[in-house]
């Protein structure tokens, strides 16, 4: 799966990026069909804590998920981001086999 990681107005670090990539690469345990993903890490210009913002697509056949989050930090906003995915991508595979 190719994952493209892009920090908006900011260097994300070494750690950073090879977190993001472990976390999307999971995906592809609930479905084999997933061709790559897009991960946009940005910082909000707003003045609360939670400015941390992860977007994440993911394309598959015949398909684009994608989902936004804001939290605290990148990590939490990642993971909240793959929680929703890896629910996206379940529903996603039930309604293929069910058709």
């Amino acid at each position: 799966m190719n994952i493209k990681i892009q920090s908006i107005h900011f260097d994300a670090d070494k750690k950073l990026l090879e977190f993001v990539q472990e976390k999307v690469s999971k995906l592809g345990r609930y479905d084999d069909s997933i061709i790559g993903g897009e991960v946009f890490l940005k910082i909000d210009k707003s003045s609360n804590a939670d400015n941390k913002v992860a977007e994440i697509k993911i394309h598959m056949p015949g398909n684009e998920l994608f989902v936004k989050k804001q939290c605290k930090s990148f990590e939490e906003a990642v993971d909240t981001s793959i929680d929703a995915l890896s629910n996206q991508v379940k529903k996603r595979k039930k309604k293929v086999k069910g058709a």
